[in-house]
């Protein structure tokens, strides 16, 4: 497991968890900017995609609300107490200029996404469980797209703000 991945923060996510990856950036920006700028990317390639992830979850006996819009997110408005929504998200644990960890959870698998800052760098975590079969199904299939969209939310994070 990448070591940013086994931060004490990150612990009780990480512990059984059945896929972790870690994306790294440089950038000199606090943590709300970078993520006011992470949550807010949402080129029309990545809305695309989740217009034909709500038929591939279909297929697969799930369904998909629509994809709430955190476009223009200001580094104020970023929660950071636990049970706030952030998007689809919702705020798990988060400690100013340190880390932020948000979850979803659907039928199919639990996915958090962490982002643990050091000075002038960030670590983007993504931790999945999965609950059923589909679990496995759902994320084999989408992971070579989640790499892609997580290293643009990356590189957006440090690009707003800066």
């Amino acid at each position: 497991m990448p070591d940013a991945a086994r931060s004490p923060e990150l612990r009780a996510y990480t512990e059984g968890a059945d896929h972790v990856d870690v994306k790294t950036v440089e950038g000199d920006v606090t943590l709300r900017e970078f993520l006011a700028g992470l949550i807010s990317y949402e080129p029309g390639w990545v809305r695309f995609l989740y217009r034909v992830r709500a038929g591939f979850v279909r297929l697969l006996g799930m369904r998909q609300g629509e994809l709430p819009s955190a476009r223009g997110m200001r580094p104020q408005d970023i929660p950071f107490t636990p049970g706030e929504k952030l998007a689809f998200f919702t705020v798990a644990a988060a400690e100013e200029d340190r880390y932020f960890v948000a979850g979803a959870t659907e039928s199919h698998l639990t996915a958090w996404l962490a982002v643990v800052a050091e000075p002038g760098r960030f670590h983007i975590v993504t931790i999945v469980k999965y609950h059923r079969w589909t679990g496995p199904v759902y994320f084999n299939v989408i992971r070579p797209f989640h790499h892609l969209v997580v290293s643009g939310m990356a590189r957006a994070g440090v690009a707003a703000h800066a």
